[in-house]
């Protein structure tokens, strides 16, 4: 994206994005390491988890994108994908019993 608006003469310096609220801090990392010297802001609806994953199928699906999701926050700037970000240790305790009780459907092999 960032060589397609330079190459149309698009120099922007700020954006927002706009992404699915468990995706917020992934989709930063990532315009960050793509676009580091850019300003943006992540936004994403206003939605609950319950009002988000209304069935059980949904739910389980959705908690496994989640885990998924925080473990890849940690592990893609080692591949250089994003940028680092702090993850609190409850956070990551949480997310690792979440894998133990098996939501580890997007689990990095």
């Amino acid at each position: 994206m960032k060589k397609l608006l330079i190459d149309l003469g698009l120099n922007l310096k700020s954006f927002i994005l706009v992404q699915k609220p468990y995706m917020e801090r992934r989709t930063y990392a990532t315009f960050k390491k793509q676009w580091p010297e850019a300003e943006c802001i992540v936004t994403s609806p206003k939605i609950s988890f319950e009002e988000y994953a209304k069935d059980e199928d949904f739910k389980r699906r959705y908690i496994n994108v989640m885990v998924g999701d925080l473990l890849r926050i940690r592990e893609y700037p080692k591949r250089g994908f994003q940028i680092e970000q702090e993850i609190p240790k409850e956070v990551w305790d949480a997310g690792q019993r979440l894998v133990e009780l098996g939501f580890n459907k997007y689990v990095l092999s």
